[in-house]
C-alpha cells in the first residue's frame, strides 16, 4: 500500500501579505522564501503573476531557483481561474511553473459575489479553460482553488473537482475561507471528497473561528484517510486577512506531536523545525507585529515555568511538563547584544561604517569599488523596508546584487 505525505504549502508571501493594514517589502519576502527553502517547505506560494509590482520579484526570485540560491522549494503564483489572467499571468512572468487558480464555488458567493453574473455551468467552463491554459504556457504543477469550499454543496464541490481534475489539474484546494468549518465536519468533507475524486486535496483554513490548525489537520487527516496525498497552506506566525490563517509551526507540531498523529500520518520528511525560530522573529520584524507571549515553540513563555509543581517536575525531566524541546524549534542560542559603540547601516550610511559592519558579517570585496556597489544596495534597501537591514538581508544582497536590484525595483 503507496504511503500518503502530508505537504506544506506556505502562503505567507501571497494570503500573509494581504492582511489589513500590513505588508512585507518584495526583499522581506525574498528572505522568506530563503527561509521557507532551508526549512524544507515544500512550496511557497510567493505572489501574484499579474499584479505588475510583483513582476520585478517575482522573475528575479525565479532566476535564485535556477542560479541555486532557492535549492528545493517550489515558488507559485497565485491567479484567478481566468483564462484571460492565465495568459497576462505567463506573458509577465514566463517561467512560471507552479500555479494556483482560484475560483468561487459556493451559492452564497455565485449570487451574493457574482452578483448572477456567472452560473454554476460557466464557473466550471470558466476553471477549465484557465487549467487548459495554463497548462499550454508549460505548468508543471497546478491546484485548483474552490474559494469557500465550506459552504459549497457537497455534491457540486465533487462535481467542481472531477471537471478540474479532467481538464488537468493535479490538486484541488479546499478553501475554508470564512473558518467556518470545525474539525469534524472538514474530515467528513474532504474524506469523501478524496474518495470520490482521487485527486490529491490541499487544505487553506482560515482562523476567525479560532480552528484554523485544528481543521487544516482533520482535513489532511480526511484526505490521507480517503487515499490521497494532503497538502496543508500556512502562514507564518498565522498571519492573513481578518483573524489569519493556520499557523506554520503550530500546523507541523500537530502532525508530529499530537496523540493522532504522531508515528500515525506521514510529514514531508524534507521539513526541519530548528529553522522555524529564526523565520518567526523574521517575520514578525518584518510584519512589525509581535509574537504573542503564549505563542506555540517560539513565544516569549512557550517554554517558562513558574509554578512551583510545574519547574520542579520540568527541571526533573523536561518530558513532564514539555512535549519538545526547545532546541527542537531552534532556541537554546545565546544572543549578543552591543551594549557599547554601535555602528549601523542605513539609507545615509558612508564606506567606513558599512565596512565595520559587514566586518562583523565577515563579509569581504574585491576592491572599493565593489564595497561601494554593495554599500549603495543596503542603501536602498533600507529605504526599500523602511527598517535597518538585518545581516542575512546584507548577505543576500552582497551574494547576489543582481537579484537584489531588480527584487527591489518596483516601478508603474
Amino acid at each position: 500500500m503507496t504511503r500518503r505525505t502530508i505537504y506544506i504549502i506556505d502562503v505567507t508571501n501571497r494570503d500573509g501579505v494581504q492582511t489589513s493594514r500590513l505588508g512585507l517589502a518584495k526583499l522581506e519576502k525574498t528572505i522568506i522564501n530563503l527561509y521557507l527553502d532551508e526549512m524544507g517547505i515544500f512550496q511557497s506560494e510567493f505572489g501574484f503573476p499579474t499584479t505588475k509590482h510583483e513582476t520585478n520579484y517575482l522573475n528575479a526570485n525565479l532566476e535564485l531557483v535556477e542560479i541555486g540560491a532557492l535549492k528545493r522549494i517550489r515558488l507559485g503564483g497565485w491567479m484567478r481561474a481566468i483564462k484571460a489572467d492565465v495568459e497576462e499571468g505567463f506573458r509577465l512572468v514566463p517561467k512560471l511553473k507552479h500555479v494556483n487558480l482560484s475560483i468561487s464555488t459556493s451559492d452564497q458567493m455565485i449570487k451574493g459575489k457574482f452578483r448572477g453574473k456567472y452560473t454554476w455551468e460557466d464557473i466550471i467552463t470558466m476553471m477549465c479553460e484557465a487549467v487548459e491554459a495554463a497548462r499550454e504556457y508549460g505548468a508543471e504543477s497546478i491546484g485548483v482553488n474552490a474559494e469557500d469550499s465550506s459552504r459549497t454543496e457537497l455534491e457540486r464541490l465533487i462535481e467542481f473537482s472531477e471537471a478540474a481534475k479532467e481538464a488537468g489539474a493535479d490538486r484541488i484546494r479546499y478553501c475554508d475561507t470564512l473558518g467556518y468549518d470545525d474539525p469534524f465536519t472538514i474530515y467528513e468533507r474532504v474524506k469523501r471528497l478524496a474518495e470520490e475524486v482521487r485527486i490529491p486535496i490541499e487544505l487553506h483554513c482560515h482562523n476567525d473561528l479560532g480552528m484554523a490548525v485544528a481543521c487544516s489537520v482533520a482535513g489532511a487527516k480526511g484526505a490521507i484517510d480517503g487515499g490521497v496525498d494532503a497538502y496543508i497552506t500556512t502562514t507564518v506566525n498565522g498571519m492573513g486577512e481578518r483573524a489569519g490563517n493556520a499557523d506554520l509551526v503550530s500546523t507541523i507540531l500537530a502532525i508530529r506531536k499530537s496523540s493522532g498523529f504522531k508515528d500515525k500520518y506521514h510529514l514531508d520528511e524534507h521539513i526541519d523545525l530548528r529553522y522555524a525560530w529564526k523565520i518567526c522573529k523574521y517575520a514578525s520584524l518584518s510584519f512589525r507585529v509581535p509574537i504573542p507571549v503564549n505563542q506555540p515553540a517560539v513565544g516569549d513563555n512557550a517554554f517558562a515555568h513558574e509554578s512551583g509543581i510545574h519547574a520542579d517536575g520540568a527541571l526533573k525531566d523536561s518530558n513532564n511538563y514539555e512535549l519538545y524541546h526547545y532546541t527542537e524549534v531552534g532556541r537554546g542560542h545565546i544572543e549578543q547584544i552591543e551594549t557599547g559603540r554601535l555602528i549601523t547601516t542605513g539609507e545615509y550610511s558612508g564606506i567606513k561604517g558599512f565596512k565595520n559592519v559587514a566586518g562583523k558579517y565577515e563579509l569581504e570585496f574585491q576592491d572599493d569599488r565593489e564595497a561601494r556597489e554593495i554599500l549603495e544596495l543596503v542603501r536602498y534597501a533600507n529605504v526599500h523596508t523602511q527598517k535597518p537591514v538585518t545581516e542575512d538581508e546584507m548577505r543576500f544582497i552582497a551574494r547576489y546584487p543582481e537579484q537584489a536590484r531588480k527584487i527591489m525595483s518596483v516601478q508603474p
